[in-house]
């Protein structure tokens, strides 16, 4: 009788550890992007408080952080499994891997910050897209710059063509206008900052030409299979913003430490920043704009209606 009283307590203990467990989700770790750059604030925060690894532990599931920070790079990861959630991921990224067939889907905005994104040269007479005919300009090619250049010179009924065009990584088009190898440079964030504090002549930023949309995104598959990961991450989102909302000094000085930068100066870059999460039809319409501009620059060759893209949630 002991034995079998013995049996079946073992057994009530192994369901309940089994109900408890992760088994219940296709994963026992969610790993999710940390991008910290151009001035990522509600990232940096998380990170500094926790709590994604304090929300998922409850679930009983483990949490990782990835660095990737290339978008294509997050979209494959994100098409592999290897990485569950893209915490900060282009708009641009986010179209180019739909209209390349993958199962991408938008859960949230993360930022909208078109000023943050500006072309510099050393040249002070470059003063309008005229001015930049014949010039070699250098940035990142399929990005939010790629897309600022582009409706700058359309605003003269430019393309392109009227330019001579190079991709390179910020970093890279920096060295090149400071060495004279290009004439101008697409910049963002903190380097950006840093170039126009350091005298570079500013030929224009992205106000009113592009929203610079930023989003957060999973998968449709992993949602349906993990609804309650994925409405944990929400939550979470929303506690952040609400944190830097009520505590925004305190929230500054961390992002000023993480990058080690300037408080003043972060407190200048964040007043370009706008983090609030709901999917506006203003995003949708703009996301729309930079399909367009992909599909016209020959990036994707296919359409993507962008009002498919939002997680569709239960």
């Amino acid at each position: 009788m002991k034995k079998l009283l013995s049996l079946l307590l073992c057994a009530a203990l192994m369901f309940s550890l089994a109900a408890c467990s992760p088994g219940k989700y296709t994963v026992d770790t969610v790993t999710a992007t940390y991008v910290e750059s151009p001035l990522n604030v509600p990232s940096i925060i998380e990170k500094h408080q926790g709590s994604l690894a304090a929300a998922y532990e409850k679930m009983g599931l483990k949490f990782a952080y990835s660095d990737l920070n290339s978008g294509a790079d997050q979209t494959a990861a994100l098409a592999s499994g290897d990485i569950q959630i893209l915490n900060a991921v282009g708009g641009t990224s986010v179209l180019l891997a739909a209209a390349n067939g993958l199962d991408i889907k938008i859960i949230s905005m993360y930022s909208r910050s078109p000023e943050a994104f500006m072309l510099f040269s050393n040249d002070e007479s470059l003063t309008s897209p005229e001015s930049l005919a014949g010039k070699t300009i250098a940035g990142p090619k399929g990005t939010n710059l790629h897309e600022l250049l582009v409706a700058y010179l359309a605003t003269a009924g430019m393309t392109l063509e009227d330019v001579n065009f190079v991709s390179m990584d910020i970093p890279s088009s920096l060295a090149g206008l400071e060495g004279g190898s290009v004439d101008c440079a697409l910049l963002a964030g903190p380097v950006a900052y840093n170039a126009a504090k350091s005298g570079k002549h500013l030929v224009t930023n992205g106000q009113g030409l592009i929203a610079a949309t930023i989003v957060t995104a999973t998968s449709q598959k992993f949602y349906d299979e993990n609804p309650a990961i994925i409405e944990a991450f929400v939550e979470n989102q929303k506690a952040i913003l609400n944190y830097i909302d009520t505590n925004t000094e305190e929230a500054l000085a961390t992002a000023s430490a993480a990058i080690d930068m300037d408080i003043e100066a972060v407190k200048e870059m964040y007043a370009m920043y706008d983090f609030s999460m709901d999917i506006s039809q203003a995003d949708l319409d703009s996301l729309q704009a930079t399909e367009q501009f992909l599909y016209d620059s020959g990036m994707i060759e296919t359409h993507v209606d962008v009002n498919t893209l939002p997680l569709k949630t239960k």
